[in-house]
């Protein structure tokens, strides 16, 4: 078993005693149970992923028992409680099975739905159900787009991308990032990732046709980290630019840039992050829209250089990036580097801990819904390999090879596919940077004596670090490094290792476990292999052979391999899994031959570099004749070290890129449509008579004055030409309209029951305020909510008067709803500067003394988040699943579900509901599971669904109002109750403030937010400084309690 090396002796103890629990003084039990072999049960029955330090504990202690007796007891304990382990083990392979059947049902039924409504016109290509024919969903390396494989081919290739100024974004949050002296493995969070992402973002600031790159990241300053993660910008040195120094501009390069979110002077590990991503978000927000700009002066002629891609990595980045490319419309990349359903299996399947604790301290559930908003959004899903395809992402709802490989073909034929959408995966194996690399061949002696001519160079400080633990340090050496975890299989390395007497007599074994100071200081289960470790090489008195240093810096890597190279030695990695094996490939530079794992990444490394041997991991003896053959025969061991030589330009981090870049040039672009010169302006020029003509010009508004707010209304096909522009006709109307509705406003006056107010004609007039509040109450009824914005006005009626405070009524209801309430409450449409309607589908601005009506809609709102709208393909499976819902209460009369096709616009499917009939999460995974991807609501108390586009929320469109108008995130305040539609969580989280009104949305169904998978406080900080909440009743003077301790307004 994994990391307990105990077992052998444990077993042997089993049998020395084995007759003793078979006499007359053996339990009553165990005689009653007939024979009984605890050796052979153990073997057979016993799962061998568990963890069983416990049980070690216990064998611990019955070793130290002199007692004869006393010591067959304990063990005879013991061996009931491999049986209850045992029976552990079937029940939770009962459960998998259930859980894979119940999976593999729902997705077969999903794809016979999905194929259904894509019927007509099927190819050969499509009707094929095996996933086996990887090209549509994960390239091999030497597949649809050839890597580059001489400098000749590289030049050509960049001689084409001159030219081009990309911007592109990468985000990746925990962990301690910085560019130079990684502290890699000070953490379980600053790992490989770290290393990753900084030399991808290194790697394409290199690249022709990148102007700058961004590594988006948590700004740290807490006393226990060095200063350096405290930088808000960290400038990364680049390679090889002395071709291109003439390409670069100011801000040009790499850079890091540390956003601050959530506990201030306080490193947290990332599975508390969650909370704060939406402060993130907003933060990164703020950056990317001012980098734009100045992209825009320095080589955007003015315009805006928007980011062609945003690149997540890990699930809380990919969360980030999801919401940050929703805010921005620019298209999303994805890279899990590990992925959480597999580990949720693989805890599982160890039997230490209940899915409710596995949940609690990893924040699992919400990690996977993390990782499934990711397929939701992103164009492209990078890979390392494809075992991360075949066995990893398939296990999710969101992505189905076999229906991915039907939408493809649909897709090369330019065919349909009724809404539905799958992202690209691309298998685009980790790069690295050789150029520093120099192979040496020689041996060990050769280094260290040198002569006359050639004076030997200072031994590196590593070396005799490694070298004191030998008898014999000319030997071979046979190195690992990897972090002691028990995935990482060390334990059965050193059995290999100890019990193949020849391979102890040719080699020496390293051992690189990470960093320590005293094992008893350590995680447990690190401190756990390290011991176990120590006890082999005990027992096998290895002594003399095995080198196990306690510190090494990063800088001291190189230096390994380049020792384990001089010996002629052999890079091995056992792992159980391993996702890729970034260490293989800088083995390989060092001219290291491999042994590494059959599962996962080295499979793909091997079949690219041909220098090595795979092994079965679980497999000692295959792991040690593997060793044996690559020690003894200097042949094969020479052709291994060259072949790896001549292809480890394969993996370089050129060639990463240029596949990287080829995909994102195969992206349909996006980004904000609308003239952001015309839209922008520094607040000091608000108040300038020009602003209200500057917005009639910019017809790039594309806005549309409606009464009633109908279904018409909220198409925009009658506005916009084939190419998305306004025609000529359309041009002079908008025109007239808007001037018509700025004489309007600037001759009348704003007038309610807060005052009268002189209304200046900047359009809109959110633009011009000092804050922004946002009502987003969702009370059961009407006169709770006309009641409660009544209060909120009367908190700030001084403020209002004065102008500095605009209203957004946020809401799910329709436009004609709105209308209609307000109307009832005795409001003015005025008295409110925006409407966000339909959960955040729609977005209204109020139009003052316009002839034309009491409403403009902003129909480029509509652009922003129609990404993956799956329009009438959608609503067809929708209607389809309302029906199978009543089919199922055929023995009730009422209608629970009905399909509302007067309160429905283009972005939003309305169902009403006479009672809960599916969880969220439930309607949500039967959606993905056919590939449509959407955002849908319980609303109004669970009366109400919303189906609207998968980007859009009422969250979402305050940060469109950011983007569009500039009006500072945070200077809004969001006014919400204690409970409310499913989509409340969003509107808590972020750089605004929040007021919470105790009393108010109290009675809201509690069953709406218990079927989430994972708890409120996963993704709601309720310990932040933006958030207030007022004591029961909510009045005026509570809120405006609220507001100044807030720092809103002045008391």
């Amino acid at each position: 078993m994994a990391g307990n090396d105990w077992i052998n002796s444990y077993l042997e103890a089993i049998l020395d005693v084995g007759p003793g629990l078979d006499d007359a003084k053996s339990s009553l039990l165990l005689r009653e149970r007939g024979r009984f072999s605890p050796t052979r049960y153990f073997v057979e029955e016993v799962i061998t992923g568990f963890d069983e330090t416990d049980l070690h504990r216990s064998w611990v202690k019955a070793a130290a028992t002199r007692s004869p007796q006393e010591r067959n007891t304990r063990l005879e304990n013991m061996c009931w409680r491999i049986w209850n382990l045992a029976r552990q083990k079937k029940q939770l392979e009962g459960e998998l099975a259930q859980t894979n059947a119940k999976r593999h049902i729902e997705r077969e039924r999903g794809r016979r739905e999905a194929t259904a409504d894509m019927s007509e016109d099927l190819s050969e290509g499509e009707k094929g159900d095996t996933p086996s024919d990887l090209s549509t969903h994960g390239e091999s390396i030497r597949g649809r787009l050839p890597r580059i494989n001489s400098a000749d081919a590289m030049e050509a290739w960049a001689s084409q991308q001159k030219g081009k100024k990309l911007y592109i974004v990468l985000i990746s949050l925990h962990g301690l990032i910085r560019g130079e002296s990684m502290e890699l493995g000070r953490d379980s969070d600053t790992g490989g990732q770290v290393k990753y992402v900084v030399e991808l973002a290194r790697a394409l600031g290199s690249m022709p046709g990148v102007y700058r790159v961004d590594l988006l990241t948590r700004q740290v300053s807490a006393p226990d980290v060095d200063w350096s993660y405290g930088e808000p910008t960290e400038m990364l040195t680049l390679r090889n630019l002395e071709d291109d120094e003439d390409e670069m501009g100011e801000s040009s390069g790499a850079y890091i840039v540390r956003i601050p979110f959530g506990p201030k002077d306080k490193y947290i590990e990332k599975e508390l992050l969650w909370p704060h991503i939406p402060e993130f978000v907003d933060g990164a927000l703020s950056h990317v829209i001012q980098m734009s700009k100045v992209l825009g002066e320095q080589v955007g002629g003015g315009k805006p250089v928007w980011p062609v891609a945003i690149h997540g990595h890990y699930a809380d980045a990919g969360d980030s990036a999801a919401l940050l490319s929703g805010a921005l419309n620019v298209p999303m990349l994805f890279t899990g580097h590990s992925l959480g359903r597999d580990k949720l299996d693989q805890l599982l399947k160890q039997g230490r801990l209940s899915r409710e604790e596995i949940n609690t301290t990893y924040k699992i559930m919400r990690r996977i819904e993390a990782e499934e908003l990711t397929l939701d959004a992103s164009e492209i899903v990078i890979t390392s390999t494809r075992q991360e395809i075949e066995q990893q992402w398939r296990l999710y709802d969101g992505f189905d090879p076999v229906l991915e490989r039907k939408l493809r073909a649909r897709i090369r034929r330019n065919v349909s596919c009724y809404g539905r959408f799958m992202p690209r995966m691309a298998v685009i194996p980790p790069g690295m940077e050789f150029h520093h690399i120099v192979p040496h061949d020689g041996d060990i002696d050769g280094e260290i004596e040198g002569n006359d001519d050639h004076p030997t160079t200072p031994e590196p400080p590593i070396w005799p670090e490694i070298m004191r633990f030998f008898t014999n340090s000319r030997k071979p050496m046979i190195l690992a490094l990897a972090r002691a975890d028990p995935k990482k299989n060390i334990t059965t390395l050193v059995k290999a290792f100890g019990e193949c007497r020849p391979l102890r007599e040719l080699a020496n074994l390293t051992l690189i476990m990470g960093n320590r100071d005293e094992i008893d200081e350590m995680p447990s289960t690190n401190a756990s292999v390290v011991l176990s470790v120590l006890k082999l090489i005990d027992k096998y008195d290895l002594y003399g052979q095995v080198a196990y240093p306690k510190h090494h810096k990063q800088a001291d890597v190189p230096d390994i391999y380049r020792l384990a190279a001089k010996t002629k030695g052999v890079f091995i990695n056992p792992a159980f899994i391993e996702p890729f094996g970034l260490t293989l490939i800088e083995a390989a530079a060092y001219g290291l031959p491999m042994v590494a794992t059959k599962n996962g990444g080295p499979v793909d490394i091997h079949k690219v570099l041909d220098n090595g041997l795979l092994i079965d991991p679980h497999d000692q003896q295959s792991i040690a004749n593997a060793l044996l053959k690559l020690v003894a025969d200097k042949q094969l061991w020479a052709k291994c070290r060259q072949n790896g030589l001549n292809n480890i330009h394969l993996f370089s981090w050129p060639e990463h890129c240029k596949s990287y870049l080829s995909r994102i040039a195969a992206c349909k672009p996006r980004h904000p449509q609308w003239q952001q010169s015309d839209d922008g302006g520094d607040a000091s020029d608000l108040d300038s008579p020009g602003d209200s003509l500057r917005d009639i010009n910019d017809i790039s508004l594309n806005l549309k004055f409606s009464m009633d707010g109908d279904k018409g209304a909220s198409g925009n096909d009658s506005y916009l030409d084939s190419e998305g522009n306004l025609g000529d006709g359309n041009k002079s109307k908008l025109e007239n309209a808007v001037m018509a509705w700025s004489r309007g406003s600037s001759k009348e006056s704003r007038r309610s029951d807060r005052g009268e107010q002189s209304q200046g004609s900047v359009f809109p007039a959110l633009r011009r305020r000092k804050h922004i509040f946002v009502i987003a109450l969702d009370c059961d009824d009407n006169s709770s909510l006309v009641e409660a914005i009544r209060q909120i006005f009367a908190s700030v009626e001084k403020e209002t008067t004065q102008g500095s405070i605009g209203f957004i009524l946020s809401t799910s209801l329709t436009i004609t709803e709105i209308e209609s309430f307000l109307a009832s409450g005795g409001f003015n449409p005025s008295d409110f500067d925006a409407f966000i309607c339909n959960s955040g589908s729609e977005l209204y601005y109020s139009a003052p003394g316009s002839e034309d009506g009491q409403f403009v809609v902003d129909f480029y709102y509509h652009s922003h988040i129609e990404y993956r709208w799956g329009g009438e393909g959608l609503r067809k499976t929708l209607v389809r699943w309302a029906s199978s819902v009543m089919e199922k209460k055929a023995d009730s009369d009422e209608h629970i579900i009905i399909p509302s096709e007067q309160l429905s616009t283009d972005y939003c499917y309305v169902f009403k509901l006479q009672r809960l009939v599916t969880p969220v999460k439930e309607l949500r995974k039967a959606l993905r599971i056919q590939a449509l991807r959407c955002h849908v609501v319980y609303c109004q108390n669970g009366s109400r669904i919303n189906v609207i586009p998968v980007l859009a929320s009422r969250s979402q469109a305050l940060r469109y109002l950011y983007v569009r108008w500039g009006v500072e995130l945070t200077n809004m305040v969001v006014f919400t109750g204690e409970s409310g539609d499913t989509d409340y969580e969003g509107l808590l989280g972020g750089v605004h403030k929040t007021v919470v009104l105790k009393g108010v949305c109290s009675s809201a169904n509690s069953l709406l937010h218990l079927n989430r998978s994972y708890p409120l406080s996963d993704v709601i900080a309720t310990d932040s400084p933006n958030v207030s909440y007022t004591t029961q009743g909510s009045s005026s003077s509570e809120i405006r309690s609220s507001l100044q301790k807030l720092g809103c307004i002045k008391a």
